[in-house]
């Protein structure tokens, strides 16, 4: 069965309303990054970033699988697919996908703030200050802060380098080291990205489809389906 592996980011959740803090009107306006998505922060305020992350899961909870996230669970119907995404948030297995790699962790679990291993649910959005892990710390939101490995990375790598289709959707490859993960693709393999605006890439071997998420998705993907 041939294995397609699809890296998606923040355009394909934009869509299901969750702005990012690249946006001009995003949700994390009026925040300095370094105040609410940083270890250094959580030290100083950690009252602060809980909230913060509070809010965003909120968002998360509210917002709804679109027409992208749809498309691309179907394609399990005929092919391998793994979907490593940069987002936080579940939509990708809200919609039906069932292997998804969280390359940024995800804001529906929390973690050990000692312990970034020890992962849990969350019932709800909130997070309280008085829950602790095993090991007697706070919990937080599992996602990566700036500053922090992104452990999930080398798996990526190493899934990129055994596809037999790639597709690129919604990122502007302006994270790292998400951004990289394209070069772990064999040059020989077929790769599409879409997006409204397509960005620089390293490599001029990707065919072009320049459409938001929720019509270039759906169309490609029948396209797939129905080779």
């Amino acid at each position: 069965m041939k294995h397609i592996v699809v890296l998606t980011g923040a355009g394909i959740s934009a869509e299901s309303g969750l702005k990012t803090f690249r946006d001009s009107d995003g949700l994390w306006d009026g925040y300095d990054i370094a105040e609410v998505a940083t270890p250094e922060a959580w030290h100083r305020n950690p009252a602060l970033v809980q909230e913060f992350y509070n809010m965003r899961r909120k968002s998360v909870l509210e917002a709804k699988p679109n027409d992208a996230h749809y498309a691309l669970a179907k394609l399990e119907e005929k092919y391998k697919v793994t979907i490593i995404t940069q987002n936080i948030d579940d939509l990708h297995e809200r919609a039906g996908s069932t292997h998804v790699v969280h390359l940024h962790g995800i804001i529906t679990r929390s973690q050990s703030s000692k312990n970034p291993n020890l992962t849990y649910p969350i019932d709800g959005w909130e997070l309280r200050m008085d829950e602790v892990c095993e090991l007697g710390s706070p919990l937080r939101a599992h996602v990566v802060w700036f500053g922090e490995a992104v452990l999930m990375i080398e798996e990526a790598a190493n899934i990129c380098s055994k596809a037999d289709l790639f597709i690129l959707i919604g990122s502007s490859l302006a994270v790292y080291p998400a951004a990289g993960l394209v070069n772990y693709v064999p040059r020989s393999v077929p790769k599409y990205i879409i997006d409204p605006k397509i960005p620089y890439l390293p490599s001029d071997h990707f065919i072009k489809i320049e459409e938001r998420a929720t019509v270039g998705v759906p169309l490609l993907i029948n396209e797939l389906l129905n080779e």
